[in-house]
């Protein structure tokens, strides 16, 4: 990062502060990944105390008979999302090791084709042991220290026997409490990281095996499921299944992951940086359509800064506000300069009037003064921003058809594309918001309500007083509705009482006409008043994040640039590595004027560059040749190609690997119509 930006001045501090930034980023997803699964894991641990607690505890001979057999199962549902799954093991393995037993193993179809594989596994994990199952392929003996174990349920048995009764021996005064009694014999869990991938056979007859041995070996599956619960009655038949006492298991879905993700990294003012809404759609759609991964939607939100810091040089001030006070102090004429040329301070200079824009322009204390209060504008923009949104979701979301999207990221991405006042699916929320009941408005403020309380902008005291106003005349509202109840119940009391053809006839058409011209009620009223007051709010706050001043210096708005990195184009990149290595090697040696072919090339290179001047079948002797021609090439009087029959060996063995790799690339094939000639696979530019 330094050494690609050592013509910045400030280089080393856009580093040190990306690394900072990128570090609170990545512990505030780990803890917010640790939440979201405690529940999970919490549940886990008790299904496996519970079911440990049943191994210990054999109350009568009709209960250690009936459960004699059965292994307890856990069916982990986590999701079609695969990539994450890895890190959902690794913390249920540690919430494991302190909470319940230390004999874990982690089973993978690739590395258990057969039950003979899977034992050699199982019993290296848990012995802490190496297997080489490549080397043991004809045996069913794992090493351990000086003793060769064979690979039965017998030996692990055994092993376990005298694991527990070392550890009971070395423990004999400690006084045997509950918490500590799991210790004496603790479950052996196994985990099918990815059971649908196991074929039946294995898992029939470990299971079978398994089962023969359960009195003497606390065993416990874990079963991690991808797609449905219902996977487990396709691949074991019901003979087998019935071994197994199975208890489900549902992790949180990812979207609902993304969306916490989503909330406690962009939309809080605890994070400086953010993303625009089209890089931010990038990243959603890669999510939605490509693979469902929270962790590569972090890593390309990883990405993100690290090319923000690289290629914008005003990123140094990307921080809290007390440091970018200082940082602004402190900033050269060049960096000043820079500022000058943001498309957005641009716009803020036309603005002002004519002295301004003078000093803005020619004086770099004042422009400094400017742009700290144009910061921290900025900061309070984002802390005020995100309150408004928030109260904005919570009418949004309970709205049928969902106009403006059910989750406050599909929101989110609306309010920065442009000002979503002017878009039809807002006035539809608002047509229907002035639809909503009474209770549920006065759920909707009472929430938004908390929302402002706890909001740490400062400017939205008033929108507290003015929103508990509204609930206040709701209620009001309420206790005359109870006494208009009370008169309309008299009033049709006297109608019943007046016989009189006439008057009843005149009573009848005065309520006819009330109903005509209906005006509006006192509560559909304060209903219009809530809904244009929440509206003004969106308008005041809800400013698309572009038509603020400086935002580029926060905001990382390439999407172009993360598509190029993200969506793989592996022909457009191939080619550009062989016709211009220079790009990606960044050597001066091999800049090449034209389309000249540099000798200081790779081999493949020059041998790419010379096959497209060819046709659809190449001679590899005329090949040879040229290649010889632009290797032995040397500056000055003596440059003289080399006939074909004194080619060097050593250049002749570097034509034929350049030529073997491109074949290997799909570059070209062998011609059987000429056994001395290529076949050119590949045609056009890219």
């Amino acid at each position: 990062f330094v050494e690609r930006n050592n013509d910045s001045e400030d280089a080393e501090l856009r580093f040190v502060t990306c690394q900072s930034l990128w570090n609170q980023i990545k512990s505030e997803t780990e803890q917010v990944q640790e939440d979201l699964n405690k529940q999970l894991f919490d549940n886990l641990v008790s299904f496996l105390r519970r079911s440990h607690s049943e191994f210990q505890e054999k109350t009568t001979e009709w209960t250690c008979r009936m459960k004699s057999r059965e292994i307890p199962t856990a069916a982990l549902v986590l999701g079609v999302n695969v990539t994450d799954h890895d890190l959902t093991f690794r913390s249920l393995s540690e919430v494991l090791q302190n909470n319940i037993t230390p004999y874990i193993a982690f089973l993978e179809a690739k590395d258990c084709p057969g039950i003979k594989n899977l034992m050699q596994k199982l019993m290296g994990q848990l012995m802490n042991c190496y297997v080489d199952v490549d080397s043991l392929e004809d045996e069913d003996y794992v090493q351990v220290s000086q003793n060769r174990i064979r690979c039965s349920m017998t030996s692990l048995t055994n092993w376990y026997e005298s694991v527990t009764k070392k550890t009971d021996s070395e423990t004999p005064s400690k006084k045997r409490t509950s918490s500590s009694r799991d210790w004496q014999s603790p479950p052996v869990v196994v985990i099918f990281k990815d059971m649908e991938s196991f074929t039946t056979k294995v898992l029939q007859d470990f299971i079978v095996i398994s089962s023969q041995h359960i009195r003497e070996l606390p065993l416990v599956l874990i079963f991690g499921i991808a797609t449905s619960p219902m996977i487990i009655h396709s691949l074991l038949p019901h003979s087998v299944s019935s071994l197994l006492c199975i208890e489900l298991f549902q992790s949180l879905s990812c979207k609902e992951h993304l969306s916490t993700i989503i909330d406690k990294l962009l939309l809080t003012a605890q994070f400086p940086f953010k993303l625009g809404e089209k890089v931010l759609q990038v990243l959603i759609n890669i999510f939605l359509y490509h693979d469902l991964s929270v962790q590569n939607f972090i890593k390309g939100f990883q990405l993100c800064v690290v090319e923000h810091f690289y290629s914008q040089p005003l990123s140094v001030l990307c921080c809290q506000p007390v440091d970018a006070k200082k940082r602004v102090n402190s900033l050269s004429h060049d960096q000043c300069e820079n500022i000058r040329k943001l498309p957005s301070f641009r716009r803020y200079v036309e603005r002002q009037v004519s002295e301004k824009q003078i000093a803005l322009l020619t004086a770099d204390n004042f422009l400094k003064e400017v742009t700290q209060k144009l910061l921290e504008d900025l900061h309070v923009y984002h802390e005020n921003y995100v309150s408004v949104l928030r109260c904005l979701h919570v009418f949004t979301s309970s709205l049928p058809k969902y106009p403006l999207g059910k989750q406050i990221r599909e929101l989110h991405c609306a309010c920065l594309e442009n000002r979503v006042w002017e878009t039809e699916e807002y006035e539809s929320s608002l047509q229907l918001a002035r639809m909503l009941n009474k209770s549920d408005l006065v759920t909707m403020l009472q929430q938004c309500v908390e929302i402002f309380v706890s909001s740490s902008g400062n400017e939205f005291d008033k929108t507290v007083e003015r929103l508990k106003e509204f609930l206040t005349q709701f209620q009001k509202l309420e206790a005359e509705a109870f006494q208009e109840q009370d008169v309309s119940i008299s009033s049709q009391k006297e109608l019943q009482k007046k016989t009189d053809l006439y008057h009843l006839q005149k009573t009848l058409l005065e309520l006819k006409e009330s109903r005509r011209s209906k005006k509006l009620t006192k509560f559909e009223m304060l209903r219009f008043e809530v809904v244009d007051y929440i509206d003004s709010l969106v308008r005041n706050y809800l400013v698309p994040a572009d038509h603020k001043t400086l935002h580029e210096i926060v905001y990382f708005n390439t999407a172009s640039v993360l598509r190029g990195h993200l969506n793989a184009a592996p022909r457009i990149a191939l080619h550009t590595a062989l016709n211009n290595p220079y790009y990606y090697l960044k050597n001066q040696a091999l800049k090449s004027d034209g389309g000249r072919i540099s000798n200081k090339a790779p081999d493949i290179c020059i041998v790419y560059k010379l096959h497209l001047e060819c046709g659809r079948l190449i001679n590899l002797v005329d090949w040879l040749e040229a290649f010889s021609t632009v290797v032995m090439a040397v500056e000055g009087p003596n440059a003289d190609a080399a006939s074909s029959d004194q080619v060097d060996d050593i250049i002749h063995a570097r034509f034929i690997r350049a030529v073997s790799e491109l074949e290997l690339l799909g570059f070209i094939k062998p011609s059987k119509r000429k056994t001395d000639h290529v076949a050119r696979l590949t045609w056009g530019g890219c």
